[in-house]
């Protein structure tokens, strides 16, 4: 792995407490604004600004096919995928609506899509035609592994230089949440029931086989929980590799990452085990219903900041919550301090 991808800053502590004063100065009873004060607070670190921006947000949704499927652990055929990066592409998914309310850049990658996709828009950076069945072999090369996640550097460096001031990662691919889980598992040491859940919206029984599939793919693969790379090409996803590359090229650059659900939060925890200070640049969006999902989040110490019932993924979840972080930024620019309101302050 090249040693760029371990290049990221620490936080600016300072500017953080000259924004916090900055805060109590505006017209407003101290610490009224809440948990909006300390976003505010925690992006001027990130960014290492008083007045940081968020605007324009930039969406990279990556797409890869899991090998894993023939076995029955998805509710959808392994053909969806396909049919919704096309979908992506035509404007039609919810990541496009949510995208163009917000007026984000988003590219669409494919980086493992187990078909060929002929698009003017697609960004093809294909490593493979999906993963190996991770019950029968590895779902892909070490090699690999890391060739999407310098992909999904790649990525993310290009649309920070196209202006993106914050970061959305979303993903597609049917069956990632059986590879999520199966990483998870073995980060968390947690039992593999507690993890699963229904996905797109498999059964109770489809569960089961899910948790059976899970287990006895981790005993024949038998990834190395301390080695991200080895998790990844063991019983990865490409996409879960391009989003874990993105994260750590927006770390590096300062730029802040809105973090989506489960499969997302997934590719946080292998972001941070590969670069601890990434997680700084983290912000976690919402609280997904996948079980697996609160699990994630009390690994990589991250409180959502809302919880509607989400579990699409797609990036939806961040790009829905982007406002509410940019109201952070907005409060801080253009609120007046009661000195130039000529506002009394509290006696």
């Amino acid at each position: 792995m090249t040693k760029h991808l371990y290049n990221i800053p620490g936080k600016s502590i300072d500017i953080g407490k000259q924004v916090s004063n900055y805060i109590n100065s505006l017209t407003k009873p101290l610490g009224s604004l809440g948990r909006l004060e300390e976003l505010a607070i925690s992006l001027a670190e990130m960014k290492n600004e008083s007045f940081p921006s968020v605007s324009p947000a930039g969406v990279l949704v990556f797409a890869a096919d899991h090998g894993i499927t023939d076995e029955g652990v998805s509710a959808y055929p392994k053909a969806v995928t396909e049919q919704m990066v096309l979908n992506f592409l035509n404007g039609g998914a919810a990541i496009n609506v949510f995208s163009r309310q917000i007026g984000a850049l988003l590219n669409i990658i494919d980086i493992g899509v187990a078909s060929d996709l002929d698009h003017s828009d697609l960004i093809n950076k294909k490593v493979r035609y999906g993963t190996g069945n991770f019950l029968r072999e590895d779902a892909m090369s070490r090699e690999e592994a890391e060739k999407a996640i310098e992909i999904g550097y790649e990525e993310s460096i290009e649309i920070i230089n196209k202006g993106a001031q914050c970061l959305i990662l979303g993903e597609m691919g049917i069956g990632n949440t059986t590879a999520s889980s199966a990483i998870l598992a073995l980060l968390s040491g947690k039992a593999i029931e507690a993890l699963v859940g229904t996905g797109t919206g498999i059964t109770e029984e489809g569960i089961q086989h899910k948790v059976s599939v899970i287990k006895q793919s981790l005993q024949n693969r038998n990834p190395d929980s301390s080695d991200p790379i080895d998790l990844i090409a063991k019983v990865g996803g490409l996409e879960i590799a391009g989003m874990t590359g993105a994260m750590l090229a927006a770390a590096s650059m300062r730029v802040p990452i809105l973090v989506d659900g489960f499969i997302c939060t997934i590719a946080a925890l292998l972001a941070k085990q590969l670069s601890p200070n990434a997680s700084d640049y983290m912000i976690v969006t919402h609280q997904s219903v996948e079980p697996g999902h609160q699990i994630a989040l009390s690994l990589l110490g991250k409180k959502p900041l809302l919880d509607l019932g989400l579990r699409l993924g797609e990036g939806t979840g961040a790009a829905v919550t982007y406002p509410i972080i940019q109201s952070a930024t907005l409060m801080v620019k253009e609120m007046a301090t009661f000195e130039s309101a000529g506002v009394s302050q509290k006696n």
